[in-house]
């Protein structure tokens, strides 16, 4: 079971990432709608594992993983992407996140990151 903190600018797409985490037996200690929100929170919470948007006000995921891996170099971040983004995604990942979620999530697919990235 991991601690999860959910980033995302849309309360729709916590919500079903809450859901899903959920009912994957998983924890969730928090919720931030930015990237400099996001960066707060993991100081704070310090979870096992973050699931991060790409595109959202105040500060993009790419930057906030950027923040979050200068000052916690082991931190487990996964994107959150729409399609088309595949170049931010190359980015976050440059930057050290582990993996890439696609919008709209499919439970299955959340359920094989989570695993590969868990393990």
């Amino acid at each position: 079971m991991a601690r999860v903190l959910i980033v995302d600018d849309a309360a729709f797409m916590r919500m079903q990432l809450k859901n899903i985490f959920t009912s994957l037996g998983h924890e969730v200690v928090g919720e931030a709608e930015n990237g400099k929100l996001a960066i707060s929170l993991y100081d704070e919470l310090t979870p096992d594992l973050v699931s991060m948007d790409i595109t959202m006000p105040e500060m993009n995921g790419v930057d906030a993983v950027k923040e979050i891996k200068k000052k916690h170099p082991d931190a487990t971040i996964v994107m959150c992407s729409a399609m088309g983004q595949q170049q931010m995604v190359l980015e976050a990942i440059q930057a050290g996140a582990k993996d890439f979620i696609v919008k709209p999530f499919d439970q299955e697919r959340i359920q094989q990151a989570l695993e590969k990235i868990l393990s």
